[in-house]
């Protein structure tokens, strides 16, 4: 809303929207959030309401930047054969595989009556690419193909759709770096600063290279490292805006993946 009223562009809101609508159905399907439980006592903190508070705030412009930066990508690549289009359709299809294997691992288990506290990792892509059969991972890894093929063929069609929304592509570059440059040092501060605090007082440790911690330093790292590129050497266009796209990669295997695929301190919710 922010950026809508600054820029005059009400377009954004056409891609931010199914964003969240994706983000709340894919709560909803999950089932997660009729597992929370209340947090132990010992890692009650005002510190822990600061860190996630200003977490959340800083993956906000990060979803910005990556809408933004993914927009820019279609927007200004036109041969199949250019590095960017290639980058752009295969992420975009690594995103909508992922997110599908994983709405289905859902829908299959809660169709079947599976128990309602069941641990998410122990069902990831049990549907698809971790099945039991080797029929269903075949079909699973061919039907990937299938679609990141698709949409590197008719990516045109969406430049197309993006070109009627009339955002030109230095307002996209700008919003991407406005985005970044907010929610870095929101995240450097609560994510990990006040997450550091939070973690001597929960654990008696500032820092244990948990599996969190290390990918919330390595996302640390792409941000600083788009900052560093753009204010230093000057990185614009397309460059700038594939590292945002890899930086919210890692922001969401840093929020959710670890979750599902690793252990550590940080998936005591599951214990």
């Amino acid at each position: 809303l922010i950026i809508e009223f600054k820029y005059k562009a009400r377009s954004f809101g056409a891609f931010v929207t199914p964003m969240a609508g994706l983000a709340l159905a894919f709560i909803e399907m999950s089932g997660m959030s009729t597992d929370l439980q209340p947090l132990v006592p010992a890692l009650q903190s005002n510190w822990l309401l600061v860190h996630v508070f200003m977490s959340f705030i800083s993956y906000a412009t990060f979803a910005v930047a990556f809408g933004t930066g993914l927009m820019y990508l279609i927007s200004t690549t036109d041969s199949r054969t250019d590095w960017a289009y290639a980058f752009w359709t295969v992420m975009l299809g690594v995103v909508i595989v992922v997110l599908g294997a994983m709405g289905l691992d859902f829908l299959k288990f809660r169709l079947a009556g599976t128990g309602e506290h069941l641990a998410l990792k122990s069902v990831l892509f049990r549907a698809t690419f971790r099945s039991g059969s080797p029929g269903v991972i075949f079909a699973s890894l061919v039907a990937s193909v299938g679609l990141v093929f698709a949409i590197w063929i008719y990516g045109g069609a969406l430049k197309r759709v993006f070109e009627s929304f009339s955002l030109s592509a230095d307002m996209l570059d700008e919003v991407t770096y406005k985005s970044i440059a907010v929610g870095f040092p929101v995240f450097t501060l609560g994510g990990l600063i006040f997450g550091a605090i939070w973690a001597d007082q929960a654990w008696g440790v500032y820092w244990s290279w948990d599996p969190k911690e290390t990918w919330s330093l390595i996302t640390w790292f792409f941000y600083a490292f788009y900052l560093h590129s753009r204010l230093m050497h000057g990185w614009r266009g397309q460059k700038a805006a594939a590292v945002a796209v890899l930086g919210f990669i890692a922001v969401i295997f840093t929020y959710l993946g670890v979750n599902l695929l690793l252990s550590g301190l940080h998936a005591y919710g599951s214990q």
